[in-house]
């Protein structure tokens, strides 16, 4: 038996197997709308045989978005084609899932072939950016945006809530928080962009508590049986890494007995200055690390295309669940590729009956 085909059961849901598709951004939207684009795409990655989906960052507001292109859940009227794609994903097997999040300081950029930098200013097609503090990222980011009121702090705060609500009502049954990247949750954990004096900044409860705040908030809407997880940078590579993991552990432990379900262990990106030691499953130990001093089931992504890789952190318990991005966008059956190359048993059974029937059929003749 494969470990990376084992089912996975997290409260009331059961994934076919450990390979999750992550949020990836397709900044293909209008006005926050999905559109034919959107519907191709995930219907098509999800009928490859993955055991969960999780729609792309989604943004809490329209000056939550990282760029023009990116999704919203900010109106009622975004319901409607969200929902569209969760029962298309659910019609193909797997679970769907989506990620909101709020871009903080990050947000206002130019989409990634258009130049992925700030839009300037003065441009229409922009908007005012703010963070916990009026620092900006700097290199290709250089926009200094404004530090957040607490008015602001308990308006964004809502923002979770509401989306959380509208993502319920598109027949979503996996929501995953965005705490990482350098947008705003992580921008309050980070030393790198948090400069404040008050309740919101300085120490590690204070610096924290923008994120407990928001989880608590989130999960008093968001129904028990179905999981509450978060994406969290819990180390920064930038020369203070041992420092940084031990606060983002004792962190997750409270997210733990705030309700949170698993932790998506990824990287901070709060500084343009990193040095991050790229390479096959960097980031395994340090999700290991994480599941073993907090209890909490993690999941993470960067380099884990192979599926001896991903086998391996599954089998070896660094992982509950391995997200695999990249490959799904160059070869959308990616679990049913995966299996036969580990040799599971008729791998068909990963893929939608009419696909598993006619493969079957044939198999005789490969």
């Amino acid at each position: 038996m494969s470990a990376l085909f084992s089912p996975f059961t997290l409260k009331d849901v059961t994934l076919r197997n450990r390979i999750a598709v992550p949020p990836m951004c397709q900044y293909s939207a209008t006005d926050g709308l999905t559109n034919g684009w959107h519907q191709t795409h995930y219907e098509s990655i999800a009928r490859g045989g993955a055991g969960l989906v999780i729609v792309e960052a989604t943004g809490v507001s329209p000056e939550g978005r990282i760029t023009p292109g990116c999704l919203g859940l900010w109106d009622d009227g975004q319901v409607a084609g969200l929902a569209r794609i969760a029962a298309n994903i659910k019609a193909a097997g797997a679970v769907p899932g989506i990620q909101i999040g709020h871009a903080g300081r990050k947000a206002s950029a130019q989409r990634p072939w258009e130049g992925d930098d700030h839009i300037p200013e003065g441009d229409p097609s922009g908007w005012e950016t703010i963070s916990p503090s009026a620092i900006a990222f700097g290199a290709n980011l250089p926009r200094v945006p404004r530090a957040m009121t607490i008015a602001d702090i308990d308006r964004v705060k809502a923002d979770f809530v509401a989306a959380a609500r509208r993502a319920l009502d598109a027949g979503f049954e996996w929501l995953e928080l965005h705490f990482a990247h350098g947008y705003l949750g992580q921008s309050f954990f980070s030393v790198h962009a948090n400069g404040r004096d008050d309740r919101y900044g300085g120490d590690l409860a204070g610096r924290s508590r923008f994120l407990l705040e928001t989880l608590a908030a989130v999960r008093a809407v968001w129904p028990e049986r179905f999981p509450l997880t978060a994406r969290f940078g819990v180390i920064e590579f930038d020369g203070r890494d041992e420092e940084t993991l031990s606060e983002s552990i004792e962190l997750t432990k409270q997210f733990r007995a705030g309700g949170l379900d698993m932790l998506n262990v990824s990287v901070g990106f709060s500084t343009p200055d990193a040095s991050i030691p790229w390479g096959s499953g960097f980031l395994a130990p340090i999700a290991e690390r994480v599941k073993r001093e907090t209890g909490l089931p993690v999941a993470s992504s960067w380099n884990i295309d192979s599926p001896a890789v991903a086998e391996r952190v599954v089998l070896d318990g660094q992982m509950d669940l391995v997200m695999i991005g990249r490959a799904h966008l160059g070869n959308p059956h990616y679990a049913y590729a995966a299996a036969k190359a580990l040799g599971v048993d008729k791998p068909s059974w990963t893929l939608p009956a009419p696909y598993a029937h006619w493969l079957e059929r044939y198999r005789a003749a490969e």
